[in-house]
């Protein structure tokens, strides 16, 4: 299965440089994984005009065999531009270790030390392997939060950061060894150079001109949102699931229909059910059937604050469950057609079910979807491919067999953890 060749940023001690990186991919039966360069040199470019005139004329590099390198030559300066979620700061480490171990900070980090362990794969940097595994926690970045928590946590977020502090620098120091920017044709520079300059005065004209209509317009719209939002409460109450904040929700799939409830405490997940399982029913009724029995002891939901108030009208016989069509989940046909590629995936389904699949991962505490669904695997990238569009970022190449075996991971995990009542 031939991997896309991602353009990519590494903040380096010389700067911000931006060159091409082929995550593994398989061929032949063996597993591969490349960055754009030649024997010994990683080749890193000061800007994307330089790497688009060196891709579109060089022909002596490591990634001329990639089965998706006779599309490089061919792409525009915007499109191999790195996009956000492969810029990568090693400069900064650092200061990342030395914070608080948040989502943010684990996950930025996870993301470094990930691109980081590459590099010195590829390149042979084997003291850079050797500070990367003397502290357990580099390998556990990628499991979030978890396992830097509590006393042995803090213990292992203690061990990384000294580490970084000691030892980084050697790191930086060795990838700085193996950079090169290599010259470039002069003619296709020129071209590049003015492509880039016009994508930047195109980012630079986007702003609104006339100042002055374009704050009376907004007030006025302003004013016209704030008199329909006044409509909206006046004519159509809350709803009695939006007041205790639990929605029902119905999942389809390939086996039938379910129902069941879900909330948000403090931004996190917590699901009908216990124990990582989903309680889920046939129809609304049989799901207002169980709010009301024994079984519903020991559930995650019934530490909601608002369940109280569930109970009540469920036992008065006034409790009646209607989903929202923003809460219905459709999973049947998204693997057949990640199969026929990127175009004939619906966003929006897509959109639904990655966010079922991962809220009840993270209730479960379960990271295998958050890996799953990482940009850096094939999964991931074809997913945040379609998801986030944006004409910068390179197409995920065919055949997409692997991305539907690892979908099909992911919905058959799901499914195994709904309880059918």
């Amino acid at each position: 299965m031939a991997q896309d060749i991602v353009p990519i940023e590494l903040g380096l001690t010389q700067g911000d440089l931006v060159t091409l990186w082929a995550p593994r991919w398989r061929e032949e039966g063996e597993e591969w994984e490349a960055f754009l360069g030649h024997e010994e040199d990683l080749y890193a470019f000061p800007d994307v005009a330089h790497l688009a005139a060196f891709a579109r004329t060089a022909t002596e590099h490591d990634l001329t065999d990639h089965p998706a390198w006779h599309v490089v030559p061919g792409l525009t300066v915007a499109e191999l531009s790195p996009d956000e979620d492969h810029q990568f700061d090693l400069v900064g480490v650092p200061e990342l270790a030395a914070e608080d171990p948040d989502t943010w900070v684990v996950g930025e980090l996870a993301e470094v030390v990930s691109i980081v362990r590459s590099l010195a794969e590829v390149c042979d940097l084997e003291a850079v392997l050797e500070i990367l595994d003397s502290s357990d926690g580099f390998g556990l970045l990628s499991k979030g939060t978890l396992p830097f928590t509590g006393r042995e946590g803090e213990q292992l977020w203690a061990d990384l950061g000294k580490v970084v502090a000691e030892r980084w620098d050697e790191v930086l120091d060795a990838i700085d060894s193996v950079v090169s920017v290599p010259e470039v044709d002069e003619a296709a520079l020129t071209t590049a150079q003015s492509e880039l300059a016009e994508l930047t005065e195109l980012d630079t004209t986007k702003e609104p001109e006339g100042d002055d209509e374009v704050e009376t317009v907004t007030d006025e719209a302003d004013e016209d949102a704030d008199s329909a939002e006044a409509e909206v409460e006046e004519d159509e109450p809350i709803g009695f699931w939006a007041e205790v904040g639990i929605d029902p929700i119905k999942i389809s799939t390939g086996t039938g229909d379910y129902y069941t409830l879900r909330c948000y405490l403090d931004e996190e997940p917590v699901f009908l059910g216990s124990k990582g399982k989903i309680d889920v029913f046939g129809s609304p009724r049989a799901l207002a059937r169980y709010l009301v029995s024994e079984e519903i002891e020991g559930n995650d939901l019934t530490e909601v604050s608002t369940w109280q108030e569930v109970e009540i009208k469920a036992t008065d016989g006034d409790l009646y469950v209607e989903v929202d069509p923003d809460n219905v989940y459709t999973l049947t046909g998204i693997a057949d057609d990640i199969d026929l590629g990127p175009d004939a995936v619906d966003p929006t389904q897509l959109e639904l079910a990655v966010e079922l699949f991962e809220d009840a991962a993270e209730w479960a505490g379960d990271d295998s979807v958050k890996t799953a669904l990482n940009p850096a695997e094939s999964l991931g990238w074809l997913v945040s491919f379609v998801l986030r569009p944006d004409p910068t970022r390179l197409a995920p190449s065919p055949p997409y067999g692997a991305e539907v075996a690892a979908w099909r991971t992911l919905d058959e995990a799901f499914e195994a953890r709904l309880n059918n009542h």
